[in-house]
């Protein structure tokens, strides 16, 4: 009995052996499963994204040449009117709603200067009774010339005489304008404005103020900001602002595309920007004079721009009916009495 023990035990093992194969063939064939994940949850995915390449940046244009020759008036069109009735203009030009009004006017720059599209009328409604389109705003750009002005002044109690030129040249696209005085005894002066022709008249850009020195006023359009050599602060660009020289221009062509359009009492408010400050200036067409100035007899047609506070200059302005309109006289008067009055003398087209 003692000698079979090993082989039972022997035969046993073998036993186990081959059961313990036979498992392992069988988990082997099985395929494997992924294990079940969470409720609510996701798998995880990768996504490829291409390289998008920057967009290419718009390049500014070339400057464009100093304008030459001397071409004739450019008449242009704007779709907004920038004329208020007298009734309404002291309202629209109170400093207090121009502050308010500015910072609207430089947002609004971009949107202004387009027509809004106007939706289709439906064919049964009655438009009988509607109020009358307002007429397009119309400009006519003088044309390139030099005018020539006598000047007398009073400043403190002593008189003065001197000579003036206005320079004024544009290609239909860029515009100059350049106002000088000299005299052998008094220092000269000038100013000087440079910017575009557009749909909605002129658009200065940069705007300067010279005797002893010079200073200078940037409108930076694509920033819509108005920047002063004069390190005052810096303000918003309004739209249809103006400079204290291109003012007189814009003015110009304003009346000379359509001169019925402002009768004697209309007021016209236009933003006019100096070398520290921008502010409304309302002009009130006073009505037409005759003028008989050192270069002849003009019929004109006279505006006024009256103080409204103890320092504002009162600026008085004659347009030569017949002359495109260009300035054949402008008497300024500072709150002291004394004055500046510039008179036509001669035109020079060369």
């Amino acid at each position: 009995m003692k000698l079979q023990q090993p082989v039972a035990a022997k035969q046993l093992a073998l036993l186990a052996l081959a059961v313990l194969a036979g498992h392992l063939l069988v988990v082997g064939q099985s395929p494997v499963r992924e294990s079940p994940r969470p409720h609510g949850t996701r798998a995880l995915l990768t996504r490829v994204l291409a390289n998008v390449q920057p967009e290419a940046k718009i390049q500014a244009p070339p400057a464009r040449p100093r304008p030459q020759g001397n071409p004739t008036a450019v008449r242009l069109q704007d779709q907004r009117p920038a004329v208020l009735p007298a009734s309404l203009g002291a309202e629209a030009a109170s400093p207090e709603l121009a502050v308010a009004s500015t910072e609207r006017s430089a947002r609004a720059a971009v949107a202004a200067s387009s027509p809004e599209p106007v939706a289709a009328t439906p064919a049964s409604i009655d438009l009988s009774s509607a109020p009358p389109a307002v007429a397009p705003m119309a400009f006519a750009i003088p044309g390139s010339v030099r005018l020539r002005y006598g000047v007398t002044g009073l400043s403190r109690g002593q008189l003065w005489n001197l000579t003036g030129q206005l320079l004024w040249r544009h290609d239909g696209s860029q515009y100059e304008a350049k106002l000088e005085y000299a005299s052998p005894l008094l220092p000269s002066r000038s100013q000087q404005s440079t910017g575009s022709v557009t749909a909605q008249g002129l658009a200065p850009l940069r705007f300067s103020d010279k005797s002893r020195g010079e200073q200078a006023t940037h409108f930076e359009r694509e920033r819509g900001t108005l920047i002063f050599s004069s390190n005052a602060p810096q303000l918003p660009l309004p739209a249809g602002a103006q400079d204290r020289l291109s003012v007189f221009l814009q003015l110009a062509a304003m009346l000379a595309a359509d001169p019925s359009r402002y009768p004697a009492g209309t007021g016209i408010t236009v933003v006019t920007v100096g070398t520290r400050d921008a502010e409304p200036w309302l002009f009130t067409v006073e009505g037409d004079e005759t003028l008989i100035l050192p270069g002849g007899t003009v019929p004109t047609r006279k505006l006024v721009r009256n103080p409204r506070r103890d320092y504002d200059l009162r600026i008085e302005l004659w347009l030569g009916i017949g002359m495109d309109y260009v300035p054949v006289r402008i008497r300024l008067t500072q709150a002291n009495g004394d004055y500046v009055d510039q008179q036509w003398s001669s035109t020079d087209r060369s």
